[in-house]
């Protein structure tokens, strides 16, 4: 009963943020490299565009995460698990109806973002390579990474957060430090 708040008596760690950080919080911390470019790209760049869509960005991250996780998603609790296919089992579980279609649009939203994230954040940090060299060809490389990644995830979350968990620390003390001096 001493430890009431975890259901799985997993006691919190520094390793074990580290690993959450390369699972959960990778796909938003790529994001930037392309909804940056997709804010500024062909307009003139003022002061109002950009505190414009860094606010579109700040917002759509409150109200997401503040609705959808924390309303719904982490109080979708179905024998210990969460998520959106633990929502949808308490959906079908519950017969209640008119909830299962919002709930199957839902899985379906999940797993399309999870087929077009990654070409979209690779692609998106490989076309950087054509600033350096604009002949380089893109497109293997992003076939090759996507590849290794998808051929990579058979070892687990655990492999998978542990080794992509002190890249994300990179990137994300990467991007404090390049904007507070730019």
């Amino acid at each position: 009963m001493g430890n009431s708040n975890r259901s799985h008596g997993l006691p919190l760690s520094a390793a074990g943020v580290l690993v959450t950080l390369g699972i959960i919080f990778g796909d938003i911390g790529t994001s930037p490299i392309y909804v940056m470019n997709a804010i500024v790209s062909g307009h003139n760049i003022s002061k109002e565009l950009v505190l414009g869509g860094l606010s579109c960005v700040f917002w759509t991250l409150v109200i997401i995460t503040t609705f959808k996780y924390v309303f719904l998603t982490l109080n979708a609790d179905n024998r210990g698990e969460g998520g959106i296919f633990a929502l949808y089992a308490l959906v079908r579980r519950y017969k209640v109806t008119w909830t299962i279609f919002p709930a199957i649009i839902g899985c379906a939203s999940l797993i399309a973002d999870g087929f077009i994230t990654p070409p979209i954040s690779i692609s998106s940090a490989v076309e950087g390579l054509k600033i350096l060299n604009p002949s380089i060809p893109t497109v293997p490389i992003v076939l090759a990474i996507l590849f290794f990644l998808f051929v990579f995830q058979q070892f687990g979350t655990r492999v998978v957060g542990g080794i992509f968990g002190p890249i994300m620390l990179i990137w994300f003390a990467m991007i404090g430090v390049l904007g507070t001096f730019k």
